[in-house]
């Protein structure tokens, strides 16, 4: 009886524990707009490093962790940059297409002559 409900209790687990992952995620704002997931990465800049040295001085670690660089990120403008890309490509499509066909039956008339 033990060993049938073994396989359950381990779903139940990584059902809950993924549950909590995104409820998290949710709550914090990474789920939410390009505006809210900045906010969440300051929140999480502000939050790991003295998270990380309490969880060192816990375990009794002496070591010096580096510095965070200072990385000039914003959210908003790296998916506008995508999507401009994306887009751009999408439109550009036909026309290599188009071209790509052309090239490809001259290759085979060159083949065959």
């Amino acid at each position: 009886m033990a060993t049938k409900l073994l396989p359950v209790v381990k779903l139940a687990t990584k059902v809950g524990i993924a549950g909590g992952a995104v409820y998290v995620a949710y709550d914090s704002g990474l789920l939410g707009g390009s505006e809210q997931g900045s906010e969440a990465l300051q929140k999480a800049r502000a939050a790991v490093p003295p998270a990380i040295e309490e969880w060192m001085k816990y375990f009794g670690l002496q070591t010096q962790l580096p510095t965070i660089p200072n990385v000039e990120f914003s959210p908003v403008q790296a998916w506008n940059s995508g999507v401009r890309w994306t887009i751009s490509r999408l439109s550009e499509a036909p026309t290599k297409a188009s071209e790509m066909t052309t090239q490809g039956f001259q290759f085979v008339k060159d083949l065959l002559k």
